[in-house]
């Protein structure tokens, strides 16, 4: 009998090719066709967890063909999703006009990157003193503060739930990395923002380059590992030749962090590479500068991890070395806390099950 770690292997196979090349996803389709609803409850749990509901979904209803109960299936989950999306997006499009009313300029990241699919929290950056952002969030949308970790404190980050919105709400605070060492790097993401019309609302989402930041950030230097979702949403922004690559490395030089993002990259690539048989060129600058690519990444889990040693540990210490050498004393001090937060968050996981309250 399979095992769960073999059946989540097959089932990212599967999102993988419903999502980076659905012309080609007829088997996809019979191996979602071929499961019970237990099955295919289980399915649905891991393309959540991964935010390629709707675009994985999608396909199967439309190439479900002359197998109605599998058409009918698929699209009462689509209806489902999208009365969940159009909710969250309605208080998203809410809460940046109270933010931006009361003086605070806000960017929507990530949430809207994976349109027409939405996360599971919506993430927020602004300018704004964290104070202002909590006066306004609680009088203005009823929220209230979630309880925060240390890696929350040290982020300056702050969750919200709002009355009626069943996702949190993740604010950023004029600080932005895992221990809160982006400051300069992390303005541009108000001051390069640009409009985003979703669903017949306007929201103000970062730059290109801006988006491949923050993805870098989250998946090589926090979580080591990837959702298909980063994946997909990454090469779709790579195939509209929008990104500026030289902007690109100067913003990610101002954070030391242009060997993950030429990593990123690449690892992104190589895994498109693997479904399409093609994928997009990246210039030989970004190629030179990555440390490796998607030759490393293997599916455990509920996702496609990095190996934290060597692979993640290398970037780690590069980035402490470059913000050191160029004398950011307290970027290096916010950095050197990592190994330790770390640590604390596995002894914690290993004793309760749950790194709350740490990471």
């Amino acid at each position: 009998m399979p095992t769960s770690k073999t059946m989540h292997s097959q089932e990212l196979h599967v999102l993988s090719q419903l999502t980076l090349n659905p012309a080609a996803a007829e088997p996809a389709v019979a191996y979602v066709a071929g499961l019970n609803n237990e099955q295919r409850d289980a399915l649905v749990s891991l393309a959540d967890s991964n935010h390629v509901v709707m675009r994985a979904l999608q396909v199967v209803a439309q190439m479900a063909g002359s197998n109605a109960g599998l058409a009918t299936w698929a699209n009462g989950v689509l209806d489902k999703e999208r009365a969940r999306i159009q909710n969250a997006l309605t208080y998203l499009h809410h809460i940046c006009d109270a933010l931006e009313q009361g003086g605070c300029p806000t960017t929507v990241m990530k949430s809207l990157d994976h349109w027409p699919d939405l996360g599971n929290d919506l993430d927020l950056y602004t300018t704004a003193d964290d104070r202002q952002v909590t006066q306004i969030m609680t009088t203005r949308m009823g929220a209230h503060t979630e309880p925060r970790s240390w890696g929350d404190r040290l982020a300056n980050k702050w969750n919200f739930a709002v009355p009626g919105l069943p996702e949190s709400v993740e604010v950023h605070a004029q600080r932005l990395g895992q221990t809160g060492e982006h400051i300069a790097m992390a303005r541009r993401f108000v001051t390069r923002r640009v409009p985003k019309t979703v669903a017949g609302m306007t929201y103000l989402v970062p730059a290109p380059e801006e988006r491949v930041i923050v993805a870098t950030l989250q998946r090589m230097y926090r979580h080591f590992y990837f959702r298909v979702c980063d994946i997909v949403n990454s090469t779709a922004l790579l195939e509209e030749g929008s990104l500026d690559f030289a902007e690109l490395k100067k913003a990610a030089d101002m954070g030391a962090i242009w060997p993950g993002v030429a990593t990123y990259l690449k690892i992104v690539c190589d895994y498109t590479r693997q479904y399409r048989g093609s994928a997009p060129e990246l210039p030989s600058e970004v190629l030179a500068a990555a440390r490796f690519g998607g030759e490393v990444i293997h599916a455990r889990g509920k996702f496609l991890r990095v190996p934290i040693m060597p692979n993640g540990a290398d970037l780690y210490t590069r980035q402490v070395t470059y913000t050191a050498l160029r004398g950011d004393v307290p970027a290096t001090l916010r950095l050197s806390l990592l190994p330790y937060l770390a640590s604390a968050a596995a002894v914690a996981f290993r004793i309760t099950g749950s790194d709350k309250g740490i990471w």
